[in-house]
C-alpha cells in the first residue's frame, strides 16, 4: 500500500517552549530548596518537574524555509510538519529532515544510437522538487538516487525515438516530451518535475566529421534550391513585364535564349561579363 503525505499533528513550539522552561525551573528551584530533606515530596515533585520538561523540550521540532519533517512514531508514518518555525511533536517521536527546495540533477554524457542508428552522445538536465514527503522517504530508498536513474533512463529513451535532425529541429517539444517522460517515471517517488532539457546533443567523434561533411552537403543543396526557385521567380517576372509593357516580341527561340542568358547570370557563383551581340540571334 502506497503512503502519501498527510499533516502531522502538532503544537506552536513557542508556548510549548515557555511552559517546559517554567517547568524546568520550577523543578530545580524545588528539588535545590530540599536539600538536606531527602525524600520529601518537595524533593520527589522537583524530580518529577525536571522529568517532565526535559519530555516536553525534547518534543520541540525545529523546520527551516525549503524542509519539511517526517514524524514518526515507533515504525508508524504519523504525518509530515511543513509549517516553518519551531513546532512541538510527540517526543518519543523520530523526525526525519526532507529537503522541498529545487533541486538540479545534470546526467553524465552517454553514447547511444538515435532512431536513424547514428551514435549520439546527449546529456541532459532536469530541474526537480520532493512534492510528497512521504512517498520520498518511504517510496525509495534513495530518492536523488532514484531521480539520477530514472532521468538517465528517459533522455536515453528519447535519443532513440528520434532521428538527429529532429532533435536539432524540434528541440522545444523534445524538451516538453522528455519533462512528461521523467515526471512519469519519478511519480511513484513523490517528486515533482519542474523543468528539464537537453545539454548536449551531438555525434559521436568516429562519426562527426562524415556528418558535418553530410549537412554542408545539405546546406549548400538547400542554398542552391533556394537560389534557382529566386532565379525562376524573376526571369518569369521579367518576362511578364516586357510582354505586359509591350517592350520587345519575343519568339519561342529567342524567349529560350533570353531565359538561359538570365538564368545563367542570376544562377552563376561568379560576376558576368557583358558581350556586346552585332550580330542577330540567327546568323
Amino acid at each position: 500500500m502506497q503512503i502519501s503525505e498527510r499533516t502531522a499533528d502538532g503544537l506552536a513550539g513557542l508556548p510549548v517552549l515557555g511552559v517546559g522552561l517554567i517547568a524546568a525551573l520550577g523543578g530545580v528551584g524545588l528539588v535545590v530548596g530540599s536539600v538536606g530533606q531527602p525524600g520529601t515530596a518537595t524533593t520527589r515533585v522537583g524530580v518529577a518537574l525536571i522529568v517532565l520538561a526535559g519530555l516536553v523540550l525534547a518534543g520541540l521540532t525545529p523546520v527551516s524555509p525549503g524542509e519539511a519533517r517526517i514524524v514518526q512514531l515507533f515504525g508508524r508514518y504519523t504525518g509530515t510538519v511543513r509549517l516553518p518555525g519551531l513546532r512541538w511533536v510527540n517526543p518519543f517521536a523520530r523526525r526525519r529532515r526532507v529537503s522541498t527546495r529545487l533541486r538540479n540533477h545534470e546526467t553524465a554524457v552517454a553514447k547511444v544510437n538515435d532512431a536513424d542508428g547514428n551514435p549520439i552522445e546527449i546529456a541532459a538536465v532536469v530541474v526537480w522538487q520532493v512534492e510528497d514527503t512521504a512517498k520520498a522517504v518511504y517510496e525509495v530508498e534513495d530518492v536523488v538516487q532514484f531521480v539520477g536513474f530514472q532521468t538517465e533512463t528517459a533522455v536515453r529513451h528519447i535519443a532513440t525515438s528520434f532521428p538527429y535532425d529532429a532533435h536539432r529541429q524540434h528541440a522545444a517539444e523534445i524538451n516538453q516530451q522528455l519533462t512528461a517522460e521523467i515526471a512519469a517515471r519519478v511519480a511513484a517517488a513523490g517528486v515533482r518535475v519542474v523543468e528539464s532539457r537537453l545539454t548536449r546533443l551531438a555525434f559521436a567523434p568516429e562519426i562527426a566529421q562524415a556528418m558535418l561533411r553530410r549537412q554542408q552537403a545539405e546546406a549548400v543543396v538547400a542554398a542552391r534550391q533556394r537560389i534557382v526557385e529566386g532565379a525562376v521567380g524573376m526571369v518569369e517576372q521579367a518576362l511578364a513585364s516586357l510582354e505586359e509593357q509591350d517592350v520587345v516580341e519575343l519568339d519561342p527561340e529567342r524567349r529560350a535564349a533570353m531565359v538561359s542568358n538570365l538564368l545563367v547570370v542570376l544562377c552563376s557563383e561568379q560576376a558576368t561579363q557583358p558581350v556586346v551581340n552585332t550580330g542577330s540571334l540567327y546568323h
